[in-house]
């Protein structure tokens, strides 16, 4: 029986902490017992002093760390992050607080009042362990590109989704990493992200579905078809295997009046089970990160990632198999030739390049997965919220209708050309990914190459060092070495300062027109939706690609778009509360939520006509 996350925890805790407490017990009672002290202890004196030993070297470390930073930081003639201090020991009552809003709150609340300011870093000091917390572009992009060398995943994130990512590309650093990377650059060349076939097929599937529900007067829950859409499409790109979610009966409004029986079959079983065991999967890696170090007690009774993956493993590991065997079974010769890096075989899928350059199942497993989550999950959030800004803002919708009738006409099927000369449909793409998301490497991490990412994103720096001041009438600031050092695009995006006074407004036109030069051209950084740096995505052409086809034919069929609200159920409705607030949150017509990227929580209702 394998130990749980919260058993392996406790024990290695209780040994750091016990086992100095009775080596300094029994050195006291040694010393005591021989003489070498004064007068004879008693038992009493000696089973306090243990106990108080660890606790004691630990406010004395954490002291001298306090005074040892801010001597350092002079000598570099710096200063410390601004630390937000809360009312309870070791800043319990700020983490209850963020696990609160995370439950009923908009996305980074409670953050946003801090960063709001001339000085958007912080120090949410956790159970005595630094977070740097910054949403500002130069240190982003220190941390992503020019001090790349100098940040990594860290230990600790690494553990906390090994169970889920393993060792695959998203969770991993230096070598490893590198090796995985390499791997997989040479599957995103334009021949292979340009063939729309695969998005055709799918994509007829989605609007066949569509116009059926129509027709008996239902919503269509717009995110969850968008998600079965990327699975398909992903899995068959990938693997050459389809999981065929879309054929496997789509969930119906709550406030359907009559829900017809569906023939459940072994494959709408296996691609409902494994879809949801994905969603799962990623909800508790990301919780896991959310609680900091301590998450393992979280998980005392269970390995909460072991059920649904166990499920996801059952899926993946045949296709594995079978890659393995059919390259067992090539002739020599074609096996040699594939074993290059740089060279992938025509119609081959990744799966195929995979195993020809590692027979680890293991290393397989884990890479076919992160590149699973990578396109699927961020690619279906994306194409959900455009849907939705295209129902709040139906002006949007009938100009992009309207380039689209006029570059590509109404039945014609788009090509690349096409899709790169839309610029209104771009702007609309990334006018949603500015407005509606972003960037969690992962995790929440976590991502290499995941196309649109969740609000927050972290690393660790190896070694000590500084980051300018976003106040250029202060010291730069100091970060010391092993700092964990999250950052929130998202909230980046949203900045005032660095996009003008209507930041939070959903308006494709600002890539257009004369805010373009004024914000992003002199600072390319304040907008990051792939990424950036040796990170980068390397599949964000694959994903503008899949986003734009899907989007081109949509607006082929359909003149336009509502928002369903009756059909949502009642729990995905945000808070009322949240009309009293500020900013964006106060018009949301849907429940933003975030595991390792953004969605929306119990999915998007829509009726289309």
């Amino acid at each position: 029986m394998a130990v749980t996350p919260g058993v392996a925890f406790i024990v290695q805790q209780a040994f750091k902490v016990g086992l100095p407490s009775v080596l300094f017990g029994i050195t006291l009672q040694t010393l005591s017992n021989r003489g070498v002290l004064k007068s004879t202890l008693p038992i009493w004196l000696v089973v306090s002093g243990s106990i108080l030993f660890v606790p004691t070297i630990s406010i004395f470390r954490t002291i001298y760390k306090g005074f040892d930073d801010r001597r350092q930081a002079a000598k570099l003639g710096a200063r410390l992050a601004r630390t937000i201090r809360g009312k309870s020991i070791g800043n319990v009552d700020i983490l209850s607080t963020m696990r609160r809003l995370w439950d009923t709150g908009y996305i980074a609340d409670g953050l946003v009042d801090y960063v709001a300011g001339p000085d958007p870093v912080i120090n949410v000091r956790i159970l005595w362990s630094d977070m740097i917390f910054t949403a500002w572009p130069e240190h982003i992009k220190l941390i992503l590109a020019t001090d790349f060398n100098n940040y990594e995943k860290g230990e600790r994130f690494r553990h906390s989704m090994s169970t889920v990512l393993g060792f695959g590309v998203f969770n991993s650093d230096g070598d490893m990493w590198k090796f995985h990377r390499s791997m997989t650059r040479p599957f995103f060349t334009r021949d292979r992200i340009s063939d729309f076939d695969l998005f055709d097929r799918h994509a007829s599937t989605v609007f066949t579905l569509i116009k059926e529900r129509m027709r008996n007067g239902h919503a269509i829950d717009f995110q969850d078809l968008m998600s079965r859409f990327t699975l398909d499409s992903a899995s068959e790109f990938l693997f050459g295997h389809c999981v065929h979610s879309l054929t496997a009966g789509i969930p119906y409004p709550h406030n359907a009046s009559y829900v017809p029986p569906e023939a459940a079959t072994p494959q709408s079983n296996r691609a409902n089970k494994f879809a949801a065991a994905f969603l799962e999967a990623q909800e508790v890696i990301s919780s896991r990160e959310r609680y900091g170090w301590i998450w393992p007690l979280t998980e005392i009774l269970e390995d909460k990632t072991k059920k649904p993956m166990s499920i996801v493993r059952a899926y993946l590991d045949p296709i594995i198999q079978e890659a393995m065997a059919k390259k067992s079974a090539a002739p020599k010769s074609d096996s040699e030739e594939k074993q290059t890096e740089s060279h992938v075989e025509e119609g081959a899928t990744l799966i195929d390049h995979l195993v020809s350059l590692s027979s680890d199942p293991v290393v397989l497993r884990d890479e076919t997965l992160n590149i699973m989550i990578a396109g699927r999950d961020t690619t279906a959030s994306t194409l959900t919220f455009v849907i939705y800004l295209l129902a709040m803002y139906p002006a949007v919708h009938a100009r992009l209708r309207d380039e689209v009738l006029a570059k590509v006409g109404p039945t014609r099927r788009p090509d690349y050309d096409d899709i790169r000369d839309m610029k209104y449909l771009r702007a609309v793409i990334n006018g949603s990914s500015r407005s509606c998301e972003h960037s969690f490497n992962k995790s929440t991490s976590s991502s290499n190459q995941r196309p649109f990412q969740s609000p927050f994103n972290s690393r660790e720096n190896i070694h000590a060092t500084t980051w300018p001041s976003p106040d250029p009438t202060q010291k730069p600031i100091y970060i010391p070495a092993g700092t964990k050092t999250p950052y929130s695009v998202f909230l980046m995006h949203r900045r005032k300062d660095l996009w003008g006074p209507d930041a939070e407004e959903f308006d494709p036109d600002r890539f257009l027109d004369e805010r373009l030069k004024k914000y992003l051209v002199k600072n390319s950084f304040i907008f990051l939706p792939f990424n950036a740096g040796p990170r980068i995505c390397l599949g964000q052409q694959f994903a503008y690609n899949e986003m734009s086809f899907m989007l081109i034919r949509f607006m082929q069929q359909f003149t336009g778009v509502t928002l369903d609200e009756a059909a949502s159920p009642p729990d995905a409705k945000p808070p009322a509360h949240w009309a009293q607030g500020v900013g964006r949150k106060t018009i949301e017509k849907f429940y933003p939520k975030s595991h390792l990227t953004m969605y929306a929580h119990l999915g998007v209702d829509y009726f289309h006509y």
